[in-house]
């Protein structure tokens, strides 16, 4: 396991990854970082995938800043698309997202910015499941300082449900000590538009490309209903129910969700 980082924009994009050979495996983040996905990377670099996933600007560890107008699904979209030229990567891409991740990956999918050959979506914003209260009352850009931190704690603490350890909490909360990365954040959080999402449906309602979903069952608010509904009208999607799990159930179920990862896109 190891972090590494490209410029793109003028400014570092840092990025987890494992293993050196193997199809690359892109791995988006939302409301978090890459750490959702530090509980699966090494069994998917086991597994003969190179998984990269990747902080997006302003947020985790990567530089720069975000504004409303460059926190928004499209443009987030187009500064992946811009990442994985950066790292060289091209031809068919397995993709996967968590959260608002999971909207962005949608919107390459759709628009065709990355040529992405399966996608998976873990615990994702569909349709109008979002921004969830949590996040939206802090579209206040004066909102950046210990309430944020404090109300960021409770958001982890819940979505790591049983995983949650001081420990575990604090390595999520850390970039949020960083006065640029809460800026960032509260950028992300006023561009959040279940527009972005909705206006995806018809077109994924033609698309072929095959879809996995993996939920955590607990999630209070992007609940396990609106994949279930996902599933029923996007044609070629599997769900898998992910029980005794959160919002984040990387860190509740890695095994289970490594292996069905590493099924889905070896398929």
């Amino acid at each position: 396991m190891r972090r590494s980082e490209v410029q793109v924009d003028g400014e570092s994009a840092s990025y987890l990854t494992a293993g050196r050979d193997g199809p690359v495996v892109l791995l988006l983040h939302g409301t978090y970082w890459s750490r959702v996905w530090l509980p699966v990377l090494g069994r998917l670099a086991e597994a003969g995938q190179r998984p990269i996933a990747v902080d997006l600007p302003g947020l985790g560890r990567s530089g720069g800043e975000l504004t409303r107008e460059t926190a928004t699904v499209p443009a987030l979209a187009e500064w992946v698309a811009r990442f994985a030229s950066a790292m060289g990567i091209s031809g068919p891409i397995a993709l996967a997202a968590h959260d608002i991740g999971g909207a962005i990956a949608q919107h390459l999918l759709v628009h065709g910015q990355l040529e992405v050959s399966r996608l998976a979506l873990v615990n994702s914003v569909t349709y109008d499941s979002w921004p969830a209260p949590h996040v939206a009352r802090f579209r206040d850009p004066a909102a950046t300082g210990d309430d944020l931190l404090a109300a960021r704690r409770r958001a982890v603490a819940s979505a790591l449900a049983g995983a949650a350890t001081e420990q575990l909490i604090a390595e999520y909360l850390d970039p949020w000590t960083d006065p640029r990365v809460r800026r960032s954040w509260v950028a992300l959080a006023a561009a959040a538009e279940s527009r972005y999402t909705l206006e995806l449906i018809p077109a994924l309602k033609r698309s072929t490309t095959p879809k996995l979903l993996i939920w955590g069952e607990d999630d209070e608010f992007e609940t396990v209903e609106y994949a279930e509904k996902f599933a029923r009208e996007i044609p070629h999607t599997t769900l898998i129910r992910i029980s005794e799990a959160d919002h984040i159930p990387t860190e509740n179920a890695p095994g289970r969700i490594a292996r069905a990862l590493i099924d889905f896109f070896t398929t």
